[in-house]
């Protein structure tokens, strides 16, 4: 289990998150330097060099959110260029891709960052910068909203790409494309003109992830770990009823894919910290709004402490906490984590979204008094985090263009590379898990040089 450091805060860590975007720096320059965007979309690395994979394009708004975090993080004019115009020419196609769940990763990374520097006045004041990025986000929250399975009045989910059956948890994170296109007073309209409510969908999607994706140790989750989250829930599209659980890119069904966990630990008390910010009536046709905050919180917190039970000391799992490997790793979770094992790679890369989330949840809690759970969770995050700031994670090395190394992708699939003499992949980087931990070290930033609190919608809705 993670063995908190109690003495770590932000401002302790801020030489090291300045660190990452000095070794950011070089390596965005490098890839557009090399890139040719007929390759496709930069995903993970071989050899230190980023490859493309097509599955889905789900990683380019990572590619061009990645620079505009460098510009707000350092002020350099060359970033911030490369992310608005990279946005302008690449991004389109993603506002209206009806195909995939994925556009709060690719939308959110690139016009939600450029607006909320906009609004927070980063940027220069500009009317039709501001209504451009604005309109691309309504389209895009609608877009997203439109992948709908309802399962009852009550119930529904933005489905996977692989079909309305599917309810992955990765999604979650997509929330933010509809709480975003709902602040700005959009709706998705239907057949007959029907005027769908985007913050609807979003609390629908939210409540069923949370129901058939996360277990608690209790009710029908009796025989189950409490936090365990599950990669994807099948449902019977004719009925609407639950028929079992399912994993893409996970060991098992009945193990728990450490980057799906992290999905929905980030994102929970990411969606949380918007909720509150609603007034009480959109909340009137779900049983109010503490009871969605607590349900929310309920979620955050369990996988929270599973996360910190099942991760070794330093903050970083292993790719799937069900790996078979693992038992050849012995008391594996008494100890920092070893990227260079011959049994199961780590992946960094759910470290990086698991400690934000862990850092959100900690401000949560501490707002609302309960400063011992707070600080637990707040000193889970940042030992992560400084691990994560650091050698053998943080990539220094200016020929590797990745940022955050041992990163996994797909194992089931065999995507990741495996090292010549080596049994199991390592020492390379994905696109989401650079972009993820510059958003951790900027995260930190911001705290520790008392600035704005960094949230996909700014300083207010």
């Amino acid at each position: 289990m993670i063995q908190n450091d109690t003495t770590l805060t932000p401002k302790s860590l801020e030489a090291a998150a300045k660190k990452v975007f000095e070794a950011s720096a070089p390596k965005i320059l490098s890839l557009q330097k090399r890139w040719k965007e007929s390759d496709g979309t930069p995903v993970f690395t071989i050899e230190g060099k980023y490859t493309s994979r097509g599955w889905t394009e789900w990683t380019e708004g990572f590619v061009y959110g990645s620079a505009i975090l460098q510009y707000d993080a350092t002020g350099d004019e060359s970033m911030l260029q490369i992310g608005r115009e990279g946005t302008l020419r690449r991004m389109a196609a993603h506002v209206t891709h009806i195909g995939v769940h994925d556009h709060g990763f690719n939308n959110v990374s690139t016009y939600g960052n450029l607006r909320r520097l906009l609004h927070e006045g980063r940027l220069p004041s500009n009317d039709w910068e501001s209504h451009f990025y604005d309109l691309a986000l309504k389209a895009s929250g609608a877009v997203q909203a439109s992948r709908w399975t309802q399962l009852t009045p009550e119930l529904g989910y933005i489905r996977s790409f692989n079909g309305p059956q599917s309810l992955f948890s990765d999604t979650i994170r997509s929330l933010r494309a509809l709480s975003l296109a709902h602040v700005m007073g959009h709706r998705l309209m239907g057949e007959n003109d029907a005027k769908i409510n985007l913050l609807h969908r979003s609390l629908q999607h939210a409540e069923t992830t949370a129901r058939y994706n996360v277990y608690y140790g209790k009710g029908r989750d009796t025989y189950d770990v409490p936090g365990r989250v599950v990669h994807e829930s099948i449902f019977n599209v004719t009925d609407g009823a639950y028929r079992c659980p399912s994993t893409q890119q996970g060991y098992s069904a009945f193990t728990t894919w450490t980057r799906g966990h992290a999905w929905v630990l980030c994102g929970f008390p990411e969606q949380y910290e918007f909720l509150e910010l609603l007034p009480e009536s959109e909340f009137k046709d779900f049983g109010g709004k503490q009871k969605i905050l607590d349900r929310y919180l309920e979620v955050a917190r369990v996988t929270a402490d599973f996360y910190l039970r099942e991760t070794p000391t330093d903050g970083i799992p292993y790719w799937d906490t069900g790996a078979p490997g693992l038992v050849h790793l012995g008391d594996y979770l008494n100890r920092p984590a070893e990227p260079f094992n011959e049994h199961e790679p780590v992946d960094s890369s759910a470290a990086a979204i698991s400690a934000q989330g862990l850092l959100r949840l900690a401000r949560i809690l501490e707002k609302k008094g309960d400063k011992k759970a707070a600080q637990n969770y707040l000193a889970a995050g940042l030992t992560t985090a400084r691990t994560l700031f650091s050698e053998p994670y943080l990539s220094c090395d200016p020929k590797h263009e990745g940022l955050l190394l041992h990163t996994v992708y797909h194992r089931p699939n065999g995507w990741d590379h495996i090292p010549k003499g080596r049994k199991v992949p390592c020492g390379e980087a994905a696109m989401w898990g650079d972009y993820h931990l510059r958003e951790l070290a900027l995260y930190l930033l911001r705290l520790a040089g008392g600035k704005p609190y960094l949230t996909f919608f700014g300083e207010k809705l």
